[in-house]
């Protein structure tokens, strides 16, 4: 991994009053710390710094950073970004030694198509989206790169699969980074068992049910004419006879 060199200036204390200052003059507050060291207020310039990483791959950048007389070489350890703005807030520069060993975290990179997902039609996960790692500062890596090309559904890659030169992998190594899983299967409920539904099932009877209240009436309504019908015969009948 290059060194990136980089300018930056001391500054005069620690709170955000000087912090807020330093983002007007257009430079990006920051403080550099490690090595056993007092922890020192820097900047640098927002357009130098972005200049200056803008060929940069991957994380980790590590720079020589020039402070006063001194020369520091440092790994940007953090960066606060603005949510809104998305520009650099502040800084961490950790002071490193190129010929020790340091831990830092390094994002993983998928390559290839899975099997799986290409002809059965699974469903790709990524559970580990970086792993830490041990090495000297120059042998960081940009990436780590997982052929996932071999994987069918239910299969899996995990820490203890990956072998990096110059590199320790320091994550747990069986922990799993990639997976292939069965495609998702949405299941239809019947009507009744779906909540809040209304009994389809129930309907006709309940129809019929009223059909036959009412044919239940008007066969009562006929009878009763019927009757009448009868009583005034009799009636007539009667005068007859007197």
């Amino acid at each position: 991994m290059a060194v990136i060199s980089l300018s930056g200036k001391r500054r005069e204390g620690l709170g955000k009053g000087d912090a807020r200052k330093a983002r007007r003059d257009g430079r990006i507050p920051g403080i550099l710390y490690g090595h056993g060291e007092k922890p020192v207020p820097v900047s640098v310039g927002a357009r130098d710094f972005q200049l200056a990483l803008h060929t940069h791959k991957g994380g980790n950048p590590i720079v020589n950073l020039a402070v006063g007389d001194g020369q520091f070489t440092a790994l940007i350890r953090d960066a606060q970004y603005d949510p809104v703005t998305h520009e650099i807030l502040h800084l961490d520069f950790q002071h490193i030694s190129l010929t020790e060993t340091i831990e830092v975290r390094v994002p993983v990179h998928l390559t290839g198509l899975a099997v799986g997902v290409k002809d059965g039609g699974g469903i790709l996960e990524t559970i580990l989206r970086d792993l830490e790692v041990r090495c000297l500062p120059t042998a960081i890596p940009a990436g780590i790169d997982v052929d996932v090309s071999a994987l069918n559904i239910g299969d899996s890659i995990h820490v203890r699969d990956l072998s990096i030169p110059e590199v320790t992998i320091l994550s747990d190594p069986d922990a799993t980074v990639v997976t292939v899983v069965p495609p998702t299967v949405m299941e239809e409920k019947p009507a009744e068992a779906v909540e809040g539904a209304e009994p389809v099932a129930g309907e006709p009877e309940v129809i019929t049910k009223g059909k036959k209240d009412e044919e239940g009436a008007a066969e009562a309504e006929d009878k009763g004419k019927d009757k009448e019908k009868e009583k005034e015969k009799e009636k007539e009948k009667e005068k007859g006879k007197k």
